[in-house]
């Protein structure tokens, strides 16, 4: 199915009330449906005319989430806390490192896990958005963009909840509020963009390619043990550490953990190139996006 553009011809052309009732001349279309020229990956007229289907799907994505759990909307938390749990055995225990700042190893992990997830929880479910809405793409017209952008509102309330647990443990240890607070929605602004642009691609090429979403998990693996994640990057031997930096998540994590506990180091030459790289991935996600949803419906 070709990805088409909506033409409001009642609004730009209103047909009289006697031509319309008038049963020998034909009544102007309400809607025609035509082919996208070019790439206009973002039609903001378009996804903003269907805004409710976007926020009907997130609500159903959270309905849906924890329905039929015990728990419920606590595994948001206790989910970051075990991660945490578990980093802080293995590498501060066990192989001894330490938080830099004498800070507690485990508020550290859990604030890099609280950024991880954030990253992880956009992938995941903006990868697996279209094959999971099967049905509701070669059945019914809409953006498509709409299924992998309704997968944030569900990821930020989860973050959010996450974010407050956070809070409450900042309050515990007593750690001080600074303006570096005021920096954090770049942060996520970048892991927020980094994780679409990424989802935008899996999903496009799930589509057609379904060894994807058997790859995707793996390779989330291996990125969480390559991120500073649940170690500081000092503890990384010099030679090593080209690498870390090299990873394109190492920034905004390090980041978020400077702007609420005040560790680690940032280099705005390194903070520059991670904007520009967010962005970047987040173009290429939707070049690609646009590209391939002409083939969706068919595919699918």
């Amino acid at each position: 199915m070709s990805s088409i553009n909506i033409v409001d011809q009642s609004i730009a052309h209103p047909v009289p009330t006697e031509r319309r009732e008038s049963p020998g001349i034909a009544a102007r279309p309400y809607l025609i449906l035509r082919p996208a020229r070019g790439w206009s990956a973002i039609n903001v007229i378009e996804l903003w005319r269907f805004r409710d289907l976007l926020l009907t799907l997130g609500v159903r994505d959270l309905k849906l989430r924890y329905k039929q759990t015990a728990l419920g909307i606590i595994w948001v938390v206790l989910q970051p806390l075990i991660a945490a749990g578990v980093f802080s055995f293995v590498f501060g225990k066990i192989a001894g490192l330490k938080a830099p700042n004498g800070m507690p190893y485990f508020l550290f992990c859990y604030a890099g896990q609280v950024a991880w997830s954030l990253f992880s929880s956009t992938l995941t479910k903006s990868s697996g958005c279209l094959i999971g809405n099967a049905q509701l793409i070669s059945k019914v017209f809409f953006p498509r963009l709409i299924l992998p952008l309704s997968t944030v509102p569900s990821v930020l309330v989860d973050f959010f909840v996450a974010a407050a647990m956070l809070a409450v443990m900042l309050l515990c240890y007593h750690v001080p509020v600074t303006w570096r607070m005021m920096i954090l929605p770049v942060w996520i602004a970048m892991l927020l963009l980094m994780s679409l642009g990424v989802g935008l691609l899996a999903s496009a090429l799930t589509v057609t390619y379904r060894d994807v979403q058997y790859i995707l998990p793996v390779a989330l693996q291996i990125l969480l043990y390559a991120s500073p994640v649940g170690y500081p990057m000092q503890s990384v031997p010099a030679r090593l550490r080209i690498w870390c930096i090299l990873n394109p998540l190492t920034t905004p994590l390090e980041g978020f953990r400077w702007s609420i506990l005040g560790s680690g180091q940032l280099q705005w030459q390194l903070i520059l190139c991670s904007v520009f790289l967010a962005v970047g991935v987040f173009v290429i996600g939707l070049f690609t996006f646009k590209r391939m949803e002409r083939r969706f419906a068919d595919v699918i």
